[in-house]
């Protein structure tokens, strides 16, 4: 038998090779083998098979040395298969995910540290609601019966003792477990909590972007060995191939950071249900503010829905409005900070208590703007205005694409009609500019920032929320960061400074997105204390503001699905974003109107009921010289459209083409 392979990294072009004869032949394609490559085996993945060899092939051909060693689960090259089709990839780009992995030095034999049996700590009694759902849900594990779950638990309601209780019940019966995270530090923190709170005996491991090599070999020999593990990430863990997966849990599920940003947009909340189903498991997906698509779900009776409808301790807090433009804050010290803001901060720094600010913007302001001439600063690359940002004694002040990284620092005077440095405009605020302005308040309270730029770094991050859980900080300023997963007991305000910031994006669920995250942030508040208060700073009024009380979450999804199947967007279709890429604009252009018009005449051949949107430029079209434009499929079946790229080859376009369902 002959193959024909691509090597996982290095050649880009398919190879031939030889399978012996005392090697098994049977289902070699989409798997993965080793192949000779000079004086080195390499990974390679088997595109096809030939009984006999080609009678184009007229060199010698070199046999594979031995078979990968790869984790015996059956049904993984099958899903790799189904979600490359449902991509537009080739699979050979998801072997590549883990391809770390399966390089020959990686999967030495490793030592495992053998832990003690020891039982649940920190075991609290549950709830009459938590006990019912656990009992519901141990059935589906025992029985590897397939049950999506959603479990709509208010904030502080307990739905991590659930996950625990299920993710011990899973590993006391030999099965593994995933557990999807919206975010990287969010993993790291759920790592650290089940370290802690779990027996010995269930091996947790995290698989993202900030796992170390030496976890990854662990992780590995054990996926070979077939052991029980908890695995924790982002993206990567529902690429594994694992022999004995017994449950699947999504935390936080309705959160845009399950989508990649990076092509192929690969949406791991969507991989993880249809991995749940092809694998016949139980997969749990947990929000206080379940998405619409999952209430949908729900609602035709396609998912089962499992209440928290109490606060495990603590109360909800109260909720005041407030908006910048009104009359009682035009005299006041900084536009940003309302008085009611400042006078609850300045009672809760009196009793001791801690205070969580929101503000989704890292930075200091978003552009700068010359009072003279008008000039705004321009990212040279990008599409975008560059950031103001000011290193930590806010002298040194730099502008900074939040897309490419370009840097540069505040001329002194506008590049364009040369007045003084004083003629710059600061527009908007961010985080840095939040913490000055506070500092300025409240000089005596102890202030720290939570985004991007100080997240990043594992320890750095960790000292800061274990220095805030300790009581040393007294007013954490933050981004989204702050908005789900954290438990700060001693937190009794919230203040959200600008809460209409993304409703007027030109995007469908603006409005769910961020009343989610309002309602996220909210949630920090009260939850082991009474009194607690949060305070919603906006400049414009908007409808969601009637259903900021976490309570109310359900009378907006009702509003929001009628008025989504009324001009028929999802939950109730669903949309494919067709991206075309190419530094030429001439080309660009070029290629989308011909691609947009092949599509229309396919569509009206073979299914006139889909609709085509577009061409259109996104908000951001140039990112680092390359623009893009943009085409929405608004289909309800996947199948349809997948009939219809049939007879379109993407290959004859000289401009990149990237398909993403979502």
């Amino acid at each position: 038998m002959y193959i024909l392979v691509r090597l996982l990294k290095g050649f880009p072009k398919p190879l031939f090779y030889k399978i012996p004869q005392n090697f098994s032949q049977n289902d070699l394609e989409g798997k993965v083998v080793n192949v000779p490559i000079k004086n080195y085996d390499v990974p390679a993945l088997v595109l096809k098979t030939y009984d006999e060899k080609p009678k184009k092939i007229t060199f010698k051909i070199k046999e594979i040395n031995e078979l990968q060693k790869f984790p015996d689960d059956l049904l993984f090259h099958e899903f790799i298969k189904k979600i490359s089709k449902f991509y537009f990839v080739n699979p050979l780009y998801f072997y590549q995910r883990i391809r770390g992995f399966i390089l020959k030095n990686e999967f030495e034999k490793q030592e495992l540290f053998t832990k003690n049996n020891q039982e649940l700590t920190n075991e609290i009694n549950l709830t009459k609601e938590q006990t019912q759902i656990i009992n519901n849900l141990k059935d589906c594990i025992d029985k590897n019966k397939y049950k999506p779950v959603l479990l709509h638990g208010v904030t502080g309601s307990g739905k991590t003792e659930i996950y625990k209780n299920l993710i011990l019940e899973s590993i006391k019966k030999n099965k593994s477990v995933i557990l999807l995270l919206p975010e990287v530090t969010l993993a790291l923190q759920f790592q650290d909590i089940l370290k802690k709170q779990l027996p010995n005996f269930v091996n947790i491991i995290g698989f993202h972007s900030a796992s170390n090599n030496s976890d990854k070999k662990i992780l590995w020999q054990m996926l070979l060995d077939k052991k029980p593990i908890l695995i924790i990430g982002v993206h990567l863990p529902i690429l594994l191939p694992i022999s004995n997966l017994g449950l699947i849990i999504v935390d936080e599920e309705h959160e845009t950071g399950f989508q990649e940003k990076k092509y192929p947009k690969i949406n791991s909340k969507e991989l993880a249900l249809w991995r749940a189903q092809f694998y016949k498991i139980p997969i749990i997906l947990g929000s206080a503010t379940p998405s619409l698509n999952s209430l949908y779900n729900v609602k035709n009776k396609n998912w089962d829905l499992q209440k928290l409808t109490h606060r495990f301790s603590g109360a909800f807090p109260k909720i005041e409005l407030v908006f910048l433009k009104n009359k009682e804050n035009k005299n006041k010290k900084s536009f940003w900070i309302s008085k009611q803001l400042e006078d609850a901060i300045s009672d809760r720094l009196t009793k001791k208590e801690q205070i969580i600010i929101y503000i989704n913007r890292r930075g200091f302001s978003f552009f700068i703007q010359c009072k003279n001439c008008g000039h705004i600063f321009e990212c040279p690359n990008c599409s975008v205005s560059l950031t103001l940002h000011k290193n930590n004694n806010l002298n040194n002040e730099k502008l900074v694409c939040h897309y490419c990284d370009y840097t540069k620092d505040l001329p002194k005077f506008c590049p364009e009609c040369n007045p003084t440095k004083d003629s710059y405009l600061r527009k908007g605020i961010g985080t840095q500019q939040a913490v000055q302005i506070l500092s300025e308040l409240f000089p005596k309270a102890i202030i720290e920032r939570a985004d991007l730029d100080t997240t990043s770094k594992k320890k750095k991050w960790g000292t800061t929320v274990a220095r805030f859980e300790r009581g040393e900080i007294d007013i954490l300023v933050g981004t989204q960061v702050v908005t789900k997963g954290y438990h700060f007991p001693n937190v009794t305000l919230v203040g959200i400074i600008w809460a209409d910031l993304n409703l007027h994006f030109p995007i469908f669920n603006a409005a769910e997105t961020t009343l989610q995250k309002l309602i996220q942030v909210a949630g920090r508040a009260g939850r082991s204390k009474e009194n607690s208060k949060v305070i919603v700073q906006a400049i414009n009024e908007h409808d969601i503001f009637n259903y900021l009380n976490e309570k109310d979450y359900l009378n907006f999804v009702k509003e929001e699905l009628a008025f989504r199947q009324l001009i028929q967007y999802p939950p109730y279709t669903r949309l494919i974003q067709i991206e075309i890429k190419n530094s030429s604009t001439e080309q660009l252009e070029l290629d989308t109107n011909n691609l947009f018009k092949k599509l229309n005449l396919e569509i009206k051949k073979i299914n006139p009921n889909i609709t085509l949107l577009g061409p259109a430029k996104p908000i951001v079209y140039k990112i680092q010289k390359v623009e893009c434009r943009h085409i929405f499929v608004k289909t309800c079946s996947f199948n349809g459209f997948y009939e219809i790229m049939k007879n379109i080859n993407l290959k004859e376009f000289k401009s990149n083409i990237f398909v993403t369902p979502t």
